[in-house]
Parts: structure tokens; sequence; C-alpha cells
């Protein structure tokens, strides 16, 4: 399959904060009449069977699915499970029963989800996963290459301590990509020595970032000198925004921050020069959201697609964006060749 998307402007973000609105009841959007509906056919039903809905990088990882799904001419609906496992498995057995024409799963397990997903293919309802560690026949995964996410990170990081120093890891387990990124962690670790980790805590809740913010403030109090900790690294966005607003208020911004993922607001804070976050290793998440819903029509039309699609990861870093304005993700392949391709 192709990885070379059309980077979608700023509109996105209109979609995409419409539905955040939506929390954590299921919404529905409704076709704009595109392919399918120009051809008269009843428009296909496309369910989104999130673990969680948390922040801008979901925002617009939603809007990516939408803008696909009404380029089809197709309804979305999103089900939202607030982080709960049990009623994210009941939200796919939900989508199952409704008999949508097709079914997308972010962020889910093997554990809660595998008799649900083993549903849908015996129904023959086309199902498509992203960072899901379920295994099944012909049902394609959507990945971001997790492992090379933290590596671009984690070296970057390396880069700018010198090989050396004290940092604080912010992860959860639980997650598949998650698991894939500690794989990397725990390799960096090892191939340099001079790098500690002193501490290290995360959890993914409703308020990830605030409370990641008040964690973060814990562990200043605790390594109150400067020099105490070098860096953090931030297995996710959520995370770093909360370690990077505890570090801005504690003063301690000679603490710099290296994350994975990104989205808009994210930007913000890695361009301003008054913040730790100085880079991040990412891909477009309204890529992710075309490159899956791309993935479940085709499935629905019959064509054959693999069952693996990897997307390439991007290091952005914060030398290489313009110190005279602001830009969206919309805009960072001007300055990142690499970025939306």
């Amino acid at each position: 399959m192709k990885k070379r998307f059309s980077v979608i402007g700023a509109w996105i973000l209109s979609v995409s904060l419409l539905l955040t609105a939506c929390g954590g009841g299921n919404s529905t959007a409704g076709g704009n009449g595109g392919e399918g509906g120009s051809s008269g056919e009843k428009p296909k039903r496309i369910a989104l069977v999130m673990r969680q809905n948390v922040g801008t990088f979901s925002a617009q990882y939603i809007a990516g699915v939408k803008a696909e799904v009404e380029k089809n001419g197709g309804e979305l609906t999103v089900f939202n499970a607030d982080t709960d496992l049990a009623k994210m498995a009941s939200n796919l057995d939900a989508a199952v029963n409704q008999r949508f024409d097709g079914i997308l799963i972010d962020h889910g397990t093997a554990e809660a989800l595998q008799q649900g997903a083993e549903k849908a293919v015996k129904q023959n309802i086309p199902l498509v996963l992203f960072d899901t560690d379920i295994k099944l026949p012909g049902v394609p995964v959507v990945e971001q290459d997790d492992q090379k996410l933290a590596e671009l990170s984690l070296e970057k990081l390396a880069e700018d301590t010198g090989g050396k120093g004290n940092i604080v890891k912010i992860w959860v387990a639980g997650f598949a990509p998650m698991e894939k990124r500690q794989i990397t962690y725990e390799a960096f670790l090892k191939k340099y020595p001079d790098i500690k980790e002193i501490a290290a805590f995360g959890s993914a809740t409703n308020n990830t970032a605030l409370d990641t913010q008040s964690q973060m403030e814990a562990i200043l109090k605790k390594y109150p000198n400067k020099g105490d900790i070098t860096a953090v690294w931030a297995s996710w966005d959520e995370f770093a925004k909360g370690a990077t607003r505890a570090i801005q208020q504690a003063g301690r911004t000679e603490i710099k921050v290296y994350s994975i993922d990104l989205s808009d607001e994210d930007l913000q804070f890695i361009q301003d020069p008054s913040t730790s976050w100085v880079a991040t290793a990412a891909v477009d998440p309204g890529n992710i959201g075309r490159i899956q819903a791309q993935t479940v029509f085709q499935k629905i039309k019959g064509e054959q697609v693999p069952d693996s699609v990897k997307l390439n990861p991007v290091l952005v870093k914060r030398e290489d964006l313009p110190t005279d304005k602001k830009i969206t993700m919309g805009e960072l392949s001007q300055y990142v060749s690499e970025w939306g391709k």
C-alpha cells in the first residue's frame, strides 16, 4: 500500500473539536455525499471502537477517520470506552450486533477483544486494527512502528545530553504500543550505561496530562537541585504535556523533555522557547486515521490488503521549526521534509 497521502489543512481541527465535544458517549457523523452517496447506494456505516479519546492527538486521529469515511460516502459512529477495557469489549459487541458495515479498533488488547473480533470475522464484517495486539488472518493492523518511534526520541535525548545524565521515564503498561516502546527503552539503557533512570511513573486516565503534571511536581520536589534530573522521556504526548507544565512552573527548564506523538497543541509547546519540550517522534495522527479508514473501505469492496500496514515515524525537533511564527501540522512538511510521506 502506498503511504503517501496529502496533508489535510486546518479544517480537520474544527471537525475534531466537534467529535471531541461528544465526550464519553457514542457519536455519529453522517456522510457528505461522497463516492458512496453519489451512486445512490445506502451509506456504509463504520464503527470506530476506541479505548479512550484523550487529547488533541486522539481528536486529530478521529478527524482523519471521519474525513476518509465521508470521502467514501459513509457514516461514522465513535464508541469511546473511557479507558475501560470491559466497556470497550461491550462496545465492540454492540458494533457487531448492530451489523456495522466495517469496524475500526483503536488501542485494544487481545485479552479484552479477541472474542469480539472473532465474532466480527465470522459475520464477515471487515475489521481493521490500529495499535492493537489481536492477530487474526485477514484482519489488517495499522501500526506506527513503535520501536522506531522510541529509538528516534531516545537517540535525540542521548545526542543532546552527551550520552550521560539522570532521566525520568513516563510510561504505562497494558497498551500494545507501549510494550513495544519499552523494548527499545531497555536496549537504550544498555547502549548508554552513563544514562541512569532515577524515577519512572505513568498512568492512562481521563485526565492524563493533569495527573502527570501532579506526579512530575512530586518528582521535582524529590530531586530539587539543578543537575539532579537531566531529561524526561515521555512515551506519550499527554505525558509530555503534563511533565512540561510541571517543569515550567517549577522554573526547572534545564530539564529537557523528549517524547512520542504529535498534535497541533504539542507543536505550540515545542515551538515555545520558554518550555522544556524540545523534540518528539511521531506519525501524523490524521494520516493514521485516514489510512485505517481507507483500509476498511478496501476490505468492504473486496480488495486485497496486507495484514500489516506500518507507517514511518519522523523526528520533529525545535531547531527545525520557525521562530518567527506558530505553525500547524498542516504546515509542518515545509520545515520537516519527511512529514506526511
